[in-house]
């Protein structure tokens, strides 16, 4: 449920306030989709001046979150570290090999990539991110971000949902569930993987858990011909089309509807209904939404569209500013799948594995931040970009690096953040945090903030616990928003 303060009496609610506390917090989340179409237009008619938010005003209504999977190098990337150079070749790491390192520390390494400064804030960033560069002063960086584990299953789920193991429901399902949906014509909450495979823990990342199962991701292959398959009947069944297929809609609705009636507890055949319901509107929608071909050449060519290595997460990452412009609340864009290759898990050799990766990804994503913002869609968007856990500055072998839970870098840009803002730092060597230490929980609060939500007001009862995105823990980091 969303949990609420109880009082004695109410002065001078609002209609939300009054459903929270007079109907509980369930049905203030029932009657959520209808306050928020309501408040988009006291947004603009002077409202009561939430703008969307359920416990105080919103700045952000929607979110895309790019995720590097496989653990992207921080000192190889925006985590300049000049000790690295210095120290190069000594045998400083653990004596040890700890938890989840794949082989023992080897010497200190330095980067093999020259970095520079950029901007008005004069950040350091890597020669691998030439177009982020440019749009350096934008973001606001959390440079001592760590994790609880040096394994990828584990780490992914605990910067998805919270924890290690799987079970629980991730940041996009939270908010969704807490916010309803923008269009009833899209899904609320939109996961875009690499095409290459799915991310570790496969859909356990995009998972509602215990929350009821319409809020989970729906999976869409930007990369298909029909990137979501069977909206449509098939060509070959020409029956099936026309009026018959509305009738069809209209009987099979009635039929699960009763058959739900009896299974009350069961919120999948909820889920499955509304996913039906969903995929008839989309019919008219989805196809506009996924077409491509009406952005300009200018547009497909800011994005990479025309180049085999940008090509594919250009795409992706165009898909999600149309579908956030078009209703879809949350859209998370995988770089990546599991596995030793295609991704940031760079073991092997970090001079030739992540060139690649990283080329993939820059351009546009500079693009997408640069798209956003000249469209007015940052004004109320939120941008991040993040991963599940750093790497050593210890070789692995001669040139590879290890997994390292001990720092990493994510970044925030748009509404409501402090652009050029910087939080942490991590030590010399980039393998611990040094100040400002920031866990998953203090990065969902903090969204879970800009969105308007109470991250410890945002509950939902399971077997007796009232759990929350982000359990016992988490501050909002107000040192990066405006």
């Amino acid at each position: 449920m969303l949990s609420h303060s109880h009082h004695s009496y109410y002065p001078s609610l609002t209609r939300r306030e009054l459903l929270q506390q007079a109907g509980g917090g369930f049905g203030a989340l029932a009657f959520a989709q209808l306050l928020t179409a309501d408040e988009t237009d006291g947004k603009e008619s002077g409202g009561n001046g939430l703008n969307g938010g359920l416990h105080h005003p919103a700045k952000v209504r929607r979110v895309i979150q790019l995720f590097m999977n496989g653990g992207a190098s921080p000192m190889d990337t925006f985590d300049y570290k000049p000790e690295l150079e210095r120290l190069h070749g000594q045998m400083l790491g653990p004596k040890e090999k700890p938890e989840g390192f794949t082989a023992p520390a080897g010497a200190v390494m330095k980067s093999p990539f020259s970095f520079s400064q950029y901007g008005e804030t004069g950040r350091w960033v890597s020669s691998m991110f030439p177009h982020q560069a440019k749009i350096i002063d934008e973001p606001a960086f959390l440079m001592a971000m760590t994790t609880k584990t040096n394994v990828h299953g584990p780490a992914s789920y605990m910067m998805n949902t919270g924890f290690m193991l799987p079970g629980f429901p991730c940041l996009g399902a939270w908010v969704t569930y807490a916010l309803g949906s923008l269009s009833e014509n899209l899904p609320a909450f939109v996961v875009l993987p690499d095409p290459r495979g799915l991310p570790y823990n496969q859909k356990g990342n995009f998972s509602a858990g215990f929350l009821p199962a319409r809020y989970q991701g729906t999976i869409v292959d930007a990369s298909a011909t029909a990137p979501i398959p069977d909206l449509f009947a098939d060509t070959r069944y020409k029956f099936a089309h026309g009026s018959a297929d509305s009738e069809t809609q209209q009987a099979i609705l009635e039929l699960n509807r009763r058959h739900a009636e009896s299974r009350s507890g069961d919120t999948r055949l909820e889920a499955r209904i509304v996913a039906g319901e969903l995929a008839a509107r989309m019919q008219l929608s989805a196809p506009e939404a996924f077409d491509l071909s009406s952005e300009s050449e200018a547009t497909h060519a800011a994005y990479g569209l025309n180049q085999a290595a940008t090509q594919d997460f250009g795409r992706r990452c165009l898909l999600a500013r149309r579908l956030i412009e078009r209703g879809t609340r949350f859209v998370q864009v995988w770089s990546g799948p599991q596995g030793a290759v295609d991704n940031w898990d760079n073991h092997g050799n970090i001079q030739t594995e992540l060139p690649p990766i990283a080329k993939n990804v820059d351009q546009p994503t500079a693009a997408l931040l640069i798209d956003l913002k000249e469209r007015g869609l940052l004004e109320d968007t939120l941008l991040i970009w993040t991963t599940e856990f750093g790497r050593t500055p210890f070789a692995q072998g001669s040139l590879g690096r290890d997994h390292n839970r001990g720092t990493f870098v994510t970044w925030l840009a748009g509404a409501g953040v402090k652009s050029g803002s910087t939080h942490g730092k991590s030590d010399d060597l980039g393998y611990e945090t040094a100040e400002g230490k920031t866990y998953c929980y203090d990065l969902h609060a903090t969204i879970l903030h800009l969105m308007g939500l109470n991250h410890e007001r945002v509950t939902f009862r399971t077997s007796g616990v009232d759990r929350r995105l982000t359990d016992v823990h988490g501050h909002v980091i107000h040192e990066i928003l405006s």
